[in-house]
């Protein structure tokens, strides 16, 4: 039973038989509909959309590491700050908040990503228990022995120290397969939107790859993940209008120069260079190091850093020479042990130490505030003097040279 006027009836007829042609035209698509357009139906085309298509940022371990070939980042937690992050990490502070471009107190975001300037080690520190008297172990003054050390060491034939715990064998943390993400330090001026652009990723995958808020802010110095390509997508986004090589599809013109040949021109020799003209000697530029920290003495290297049999590196130079603090901090404790041979300790940040053995004529004491690279100290006045040097973070001892280089 057909119902409505006859106009409705035909102005239906007219709907049906448009509907026709567009029917017929996405049933001759290959493959299932694409609902965004993806193909080249009328005048839309969001091709570019598939080719920019980015994978999910990897899932970081228990402590927040997601680690690649060549470096590693930390993932915050909710409530974290950058000294959390850090600690938990088992890294210095200063150095991964430096590294950022931020402060050790800022607060993060959940999820907020930051880079770390060097591998994390693979375990935090063990725990310390009290052992015999005897010689002093630098470890536990790294430790729980810094603030109860004295100013000076009342009895210096012996002292109570402690030592460390063997902890599990560590593991290492597992490296991601499959390409690496670029790295993008940022610059005064940019923002999110013109890094998206410069590397062709959308910028919801680079603030969900870096945990930026919902304004995608960005601040100058911050390390950024540009997202790794969807590379399925790509493939099987349509392919991108042919192109000829340079030279080829059209005729080059014959230069002019090639059928009639260019005038003779008589020209003027140049002008002879005055002699003996002045020389000036300008200096090589000069600037402030750099490193995390300065040399505590000039000399030689003459034993290195190795993790269990010299916990830090051993530099010959003149007795009586000057010892620096290597970076600004707060003397942690001055002590000597068994054979009442002199140690400084300089805390720098609530885990991060530098160690200073074979001092004399100690000019700080406990509690001093020190700048980088005030004398605390002389080398002792013997032959073949040579100071000892550490850096510690807690109780783990570090590799000194690359604070120093």
């Amino acid at each position: 039973m057909t119902t409505g006027s006859p106009k409705l009836r035909s102005a239906r007829a007219r709907m049906a038989l448009a509907t026709v042609p567009m029917l017929a035209l996405l049933a001759g698509c290959e493959g299932p509909l694409d609902y965004d357009l993806r193909g080249q139906i009328g005048g839309f085309n969001t091709t570019a959309a598939a080719q920019t298509a980015t994978t999910n940022r990897p899932a970081p371990d228990a402590r927040g590491l997601i680690t690649y070939p060549s470096y590693q980042v930390a993932v915050a937690e909710r409530g974290d700050t950058v000294s959390d992050l850090a600690s938990r990490i088992g890294l210095p502070i200063t150095e991964v908040a430096k590294f950022n471009g931020m402060q050790p107190g800022d607060s993060l975001r959940k999820g907020e990503v930051l880079v770390l300037p060097r591998r994390a080690p693979d375990s935090l520190p063990a725990v310390a228990t009290t052992a015999s008297p005897g010689a002093v172990d630098i470890a536990a003054l790294a430790g729980n022995a810094i603030e109860a050390a004295p100013a000076t060491s009342p009895n210096p034939g012996s002292v109570t120290t402690t030592t460390i715990q063997s902890s599990p064998k560590p593991r290492p943390a597992p490296v991601q397969n499959g390409p690496e993400p670029l790295r993008h330090k940022v610059k005064r001026g940019e923002t999110a939107y013109t890094i998206s652009r410069l590397y062709q990723v959308p910028v919801k995958s680079l603030a969900e790859w870096n945990g930026l808020g919902s304004d995608f802010a960005i601040r100058e110095g911050q390390q950024l993940l540009i997202p790794l390509k969807d590379q399925k997508a790509a493939r099987s986004a349509p392919d991108a209008q042919a192109t000829t090589a340079p030279g080829q599809g059209s005729a080059t013109p014959t230069p002019p120069s090639a059928t009639k040949p260019l005038p003779q021109e008589n020209l003027a020799p140049a002008s002879v260079a005055p002699a003996n003209l002045p020389t000036v000697d300008v200096p090589a530029p000069s600037r402030p190091s750099q490193a995390a920290m300065a040399y505590p003495v000039q000399g030689k290297i003459v034993k290195t850093y190795s993790k269990g049999r010299n916990d830090g590196i051993d530099i010959a130079a003149a007795a009586g020479a000057s010892v620096k603090a290597a970076e600004a901090g707060t003397i942690a404790a001055i002590t000597k042990d068994s054979q009442n041979i002199p140690i400084v300790v300089i805390r720098h940040d609530p885990k991060l130490l530098t160690i200073y053995a074979n001092i004399d004529k100690i000019s700080v004491a406990k509690g001093d505030k020190v700048k980088r690279g005030q004398v605390i100290g002389t080398l002792q006045d013997t032959a073949g003097a040579t100071l000892h040097f550490e850096v510690r973070n807690g109780y783990d001892s570090l590799d000194p040279l690359p604070y120093l280089n």
